[in-house]
């Protein structure tokens, strides 16, 4: 029998000793800084980042699994540290000084960021613009939602410039002139991962700060091909939620999810993905509806006692119903909602 991957076996490690145990107490308050001390010092935010910078290169493979492992744990504590995978890669790809002065830090945990970007997917609307100012950017406007305040270093924050570019530039997660943050949100899952909304009223970012810009229908057909794939975190989610069922119950959703799964995970590695982009976005959904299903199954198993706040299966049933909004986009939820109709 192969060993794990050592990032796997940290993961696992971290979420049987510290996330698991702890999970219903975090969901009725924050992610503790413990949690994301013990991530940082892990290597997992290294996950995606160059060897020469720190990181690990890992495998999709190896990201999946792990990404699987924490969700299922504590999915406030993966929400928040999953934001971070994106700055990473974004750096990794960056050709701009920024890259230099970040890439390394978020690598090794040293710096832990969020990311500010889901309102590009309202355009043609425009919640943020980016306008040119003294030698940088200015931002404007409205980001609707910001997972990891007070938890996070800095962010990635992203705005559409007047040629209609999508422009991505690094801030510090903090109040400062021009950036100022609601409350965090109370919300039916997830409100332990503090999210806030900003407001954006002039805050300006020098050009060193900016690592993509890029046409946003550029970026956006990037995004809609990696939003088509079923999120890892949906079969972490679903997995927990099928031991808290006898075995009679569990076979066969734990059959459908096996399936699902492998199918899902090898059109995500196909070589040539965008000939099965239909098939992607259906799998997508049936994971969804496979996570209902083993979540409302562990919530009827657990009978009144799945009521109470502090219930690991009620938690995973509200947990279920925020990853199927997470990342939604507009052809995601178009097909998830025609599958509801049958």
């Amino acid at each position: 029998m192969t060993a794990p991957h050592p990032l796997v076996a940290r993961a696992r490690r971290l979420a049987e000793d510290l996330l698991a145990p702890q999970a219903e107490q975090v969901d009725q308050g924050e992610v503790p800084a413990g949690h994301l001390a013990e991530i940082r010092r892990s290597g997992l935010l290294g996950l995606h980042a160059p060897k020469e910078y720190g990181g690990a290169a890992a495998s999709s493979a190896v990201v999946r699994e792990t990404a699987e492992i924490l969700a299922g744990a504590c999915c406030s504590t993966w929400f928040v540290q999953t934001q971070h995978h994106t700055p990473v890669l974004t750096l990794a790809r960056s050709e701009g000084p920024v890259r230099e002065r970040l890439l390394g830090r978020l690598a090794t945990g040293e710096l832990l960021s969020g990311v500010a970007y889901a309102h590009l997917r309202a355009y043609p609307r425009t919640p943020v613009r980016a306008t040119r100012e003294r030698g940088g950017w200015r931002f404007d406007g409205t980001v609707p939602w910001y997972t990891g305040w007070g938890l996070n270093d800095v962010m990635l924050l992203a705005g559409v410039t007047e040629a209609d570019e999508a422009l991505f530039a690094f801030a510090e997660a903090r109040p400062q002139p021009g950036m100022r943050p609601s409350a965090p949100m109370r919300l039916a899952a997830l409100s332990a991962a503090r999210t806030v909304s900003l407001e954006l009223d002039g805050l300006w970012l020098p050009e060193e700060a900016v690592a993509l810009r890029t046409p946003y229908e550029q970026w956006a057909a990037t995004d809609r091909e990696r939003t088509a794939n079923t999120n890892p975190a949906v079969f972490g989610v679903t997995g927990t939620a099928l031991t808290l069922l006898d075995e009679d119950t569990a076979a066969p959703f734990r059959a459908r999810l096996t399936a699902l799964r492998g199918e899902a995970y090898a059109l995500a590695d196909h070589p040539a993905p965008h000939g099965r982009h239909a098939r992607r976005p259906a799998l997508r959904t049936q994971a969804y509806e496979l996570m209902r299903a083993v979540t409302t199954a562990a919530v009827v198993a657990g009978g009144g006692r799945s009521m109470l706040l502090t219930n690991r299966a009620q938690r995973l049933a509200r947990e279920a119903l925020f990853l199927m909004v997470q990342g939604q986009t507009h052809a995601s939820r178009t097909a998830h909602l025609a599958a509801l109709a049958g």
